[in-house]
């Protein structure tokens, strides 16, 4: 009994040994987080970022998040505003026209007209139905986007909804949405359903750390971005090559601003230096987005497009496409690039979450699992799809804006390269006279936008976008057999019609009959 008792005892001993170690553990894990909670205290600012590690990207994801929703936010509420008008039953470029033409050469609604035009439409009777399904989607893409702004976090459900809602839109969009910025925006938000986590909604879902591939991805996109769009002028327009072309850019590019007047203004000496700064920031800087180190000089690069893209929006107004190449710039920073941005609330939820991925607490739960494949796929596929893509800024005949696959997953891009020496365009005008006679007074219709009359101050508009407004600007090249919906417009025009009328800004027959030509 004795000696039984003294095995008892050195058991006992034994487990309260294991549990103390047990308790150590557990004290040195609980001990290291509250040094970092400590730290976040007391570093004397509200967020300093010397708590935060190097290489980790929560405060990015939040970032990324909420400005990918504020993107969509702009194109969900021009798609509101405008679409019925444009695409819609009675609109200029109806799209169930377009629809009946895909459906009459893929021989019915099945698999290869989907592939023609992805969109929800083809599950509903969009003879019927379409302008109804244009509001809905714009409706529910305003919502999720504005949840996204609010939160700074999202799932893969909110994201990829949101995404298959602007294809549905971009693929019935025909020339209104035929730019290059329709195409970044849907790779854009194809990458950012990789930023989530599956189901969790929270800005910082714990053990669901950002994704590096997905950070690499968005870096890849800002490099080909600014790539493509040097290359193309390079091998384009001769104007960049002598440095002459910002002579002429701010007064012919497609919507000039208030400020485009003072740039074009600018001495010859200062448009030299715009189109040389111009070929630095796109064809040599962007070697710095995709360096693994230093850091810093990945931050410059950052910088540089950030900065750039910031002068491009001062200087014209471009809808959102430099709002939105703004966006894989953002992958260039880590947490302790944004820590000067967040509370000191948040700072020490991400440092203590980065605090528990160092004592391997992070647990690989079956969604973070899957999560994981999926993530390595999405980096095989853009490896895939890239090969066209590389293939395209290599070659002398070199293509801007232009999609290799129907989902518009990599895409590429360019802008300007060729830039107009002269402004021409498009002005409709009414009349009640005989439109032949000389004395006939015609009167001007005016546009919320575009140039016009001389007189009249250029707008401020970016980032909202008028469709009609831009595609005037391209239809001013061409004749009206190239964009049959200029005499939809005008003969709309001739009956007074307030659905093609609540796209511009003066109707000089308002409260009277329509015009006789």
């Amino acid at each position: 009994m004795a000696n039984m008792s003294k095995e008892d005892e050195s058991l006992g001993l034994r487990k309260r040994h294991v549990n103390s170690d047990e308790n150590k553990s557990k004290a040195t894990s609980k001990q290291s987080k509250n040094e970092i909670v400590k730290k976040c205290i007391g570093t004397g600012h509200i967020s300093s970022p010397c708590q935060l590690e190097t290489g980790s990207y929560w405060l990015t994801r939040i970032v990324l998040i909420r400005y990918v929703g504020f993107i969509y936010f702009i194109a969900f509420l021009v798609a509101l505003q405008q679409n019925k008008e444009l695409l819609g039953l009675a609109g200029l470029l109806p799209a169930n026209h377009y629809l009946d033409n895909i459906k009459q050469h893929s021989g019915g609604i099945n698999w290869s007209a989907f592939l023609s035009a992805p969109s929800l439409v083809w599950l509903i009777d969009y003879h019927v139905y379409l302008d109804y399904f244009l509001d809905y989607v714009a409706y529910a893409g305003l919502g999720l986007s504005g949840f996204l702004i609010i939160n700074g976090g999202a799932n893969w459900i909110i994201m990829f909804t949101l995404w298959v809602l602007y294809h549905s839109l971009v693929n019935i969009g025909q020339r209104w949405y035929g730019f290059g910025w329709e195409s970044q925006l849907l790779e854009t938000g194809f990458l950012a359903v990789f930023l989530c986590p599956m189901l969790s909604v929270s800005a910082v879902p714990k053990s669901t750390p950002t994704s590096q591939i997905v950070i690499w991805a968005n870096r890849w996109l800002i490099f080909r971005i600014m790539l493509g769009a040097g290359l193309i002028k390079i091998r384009g327009d001769q104007c960049w090559r002598d440095l002459t072309c910002m002579n002429y850019h701010y007064e012919t590019q497609p919507v000039p601003n208030p400020m485009s007047y003072f740039m074009h203004q600018s001495p010859e000496w200062f448009h030299k230096f715009e189109t040389l700064s111009n070929h630095f920031v796109e064809l040599m800087a962007p070697a710095l987005l995709l360096l693994p180190a230093p850091r810093r000089l990945r931050f410059v690069g950052g910088v540089i497009q950030i900065l750039f893209q910031v002068v491009l929006i001062i200087s014209g107004n471009l809808s959102f496409l430099n709002w939105l190449t703004i966006v894989p710039s953002l992958a260039c920073f880590d947490d302790r690039g944004y820590a000067w941005m967040f509370s000191r609330s948040r700072i020490q939820q991400v440092a203590a979450v980065q605090a528990e991925g160092r004592d391997g607490k992070t647990l690989l739960t079956p969604s973070n699992y899957i999560r994981r494949v999926f993530n390595i796929s999405l980096g095989l596929l853009i490896a895939y799809l890239s090969v066209p893509v590389i293939q395209n800024l290599m070659s002398s005949r070199q293509q801007m804006n232009t999609s290799f696959d129907s989902f518009r997953l990599v895409n590429t891009y360019g802008a300007f390269g060729s830039v107009t020496k002269e402004r021409t365009e498009v002005i409709y005008q009414g009349t009640y006279g005989h439109p032949n006679q000389k004395e006939t007074i015609w009167e001007e219709y005016e546009f919320k936008c575009k140039p016009g009359k001389i007189t009249r101050r250029p707008c401020i508009i970016s980032p909202y976008h008028y469709r009609l407004d831009w595609l005037l600007w391209f239809a001013a090249f061409q004749n009206y057999q190239h964009n049959p919906w200029i005499v939809t417009m005008a003969a709309k025009l001739l009956t007074n019609d307030n659905s093609t009328l609540s796209l511009i800004a003066h109707n000089p027959f308002e409260g009277k009959d329509p015009p006789t030509a």
